[in-house]
């Protein structure tokens, strides 16, 4: 089983993360910023979708038993590897010039909500799955390049009231929150409905690509510049 695929349905690439609840570390991370180069370095490609080949999770977040693995072994260079790779994959939803449209097809959860985030467009089905921020509960704070690309995508004071309780939210709040485009069904027309919308974009690179590029200059800057300093001494549990 691949970690994460590319294929393609006309011009738009669908990157498909199949390792069950899609945890997210090194490993993870790599093949995801893969996928995206492949999809990008195919001219062709004029949208991309990020979706889950499990019916019940899109992703689970960070693996904390890899992360904790890493830890007590000392090694720390995968761990820092990790954080910047998944800032890669980050950066690679907030710059690519093409639309990227995450299909939630399951349970959204820490990093993999913040995976759907970091995406220009959502969609995600109403029969299964909750998006929440359990970072609260679980002693984890936020990098502050994830703080400002999830004000980019949530009302703020929605932002608020679930980064700080915690709440699992549900397609239908998310929808009337304009966090996704629409709630839909089950499975299918998710996958409808997120192809139906990825397909009307034909824009220019160039153009698309420096409209994301000035939209996003300063998530990009905190990302950057803010974030390896809780990076680099592994500052990444309250104390």
């Amino acid at each position: 089983m691949s970690i994460a695929s590319l294929t393609y349905d006309e011009t738009v690439a669908v990157i498909t993360m199949d390792n069950g609840e899609n945890r997210q570390n090194l490993e993870f991370a790599n093949a995801m910023n893969k996928c995206f180069k492949d999809a990008l370095d195919n001219e062709a490609t004029t949208a991309i979708i990020i979706t889950s080949g499990g019916e019940k999770i899109f992703s689970a977040g960070v693996d904390l038993d890899w992360l904790g693995g890493r830890l007590q072994a000392g090694d720390t260079d995968s761990m820092k590897a990790f954080m910047y790779g998944m800032n890669e994959v980050f950066k690679n939803c907030l710059l690519a010039p093409v639309p990227v449209i995450a299909a939630i097809n399951g349970h959204a959860f820490g990093n993999g909500a913040m995976l759907c985030c970091a995406c220009d467009f959502r969609f995600m089905k109403s029969d299964r799955g909750f998006f929440c921020f359990p970072e609260v509960d679980v002693n984890i704070p936020f990098m502050p390049g994830m703080i400002a690309f999830c004000k980019k995508s949530i009302p703020y004071h929605k932002f608020n009231e679930w980064k700080l309780t915690g709440k699992r939210v549900a397609a239908q709040e998310l929808e009337e929150s304009h966090v996704i485009q629409k709630a839909c069904a089950d499975k299918e027309e998710l996958l409808a409905e997120a192809m139906a919308f990825a397909k009307t974009f034909k824009k220019g690179r160039p153009i698309f690509g420096e409209h994301k590029k000035r939209l996003h200059k300063e998530i990009i800057a905190v990302m950057e510049k803010e974030d390896p300093e809780y990076i680099e001494p592994l500052n990444l549990m309250a104390s």
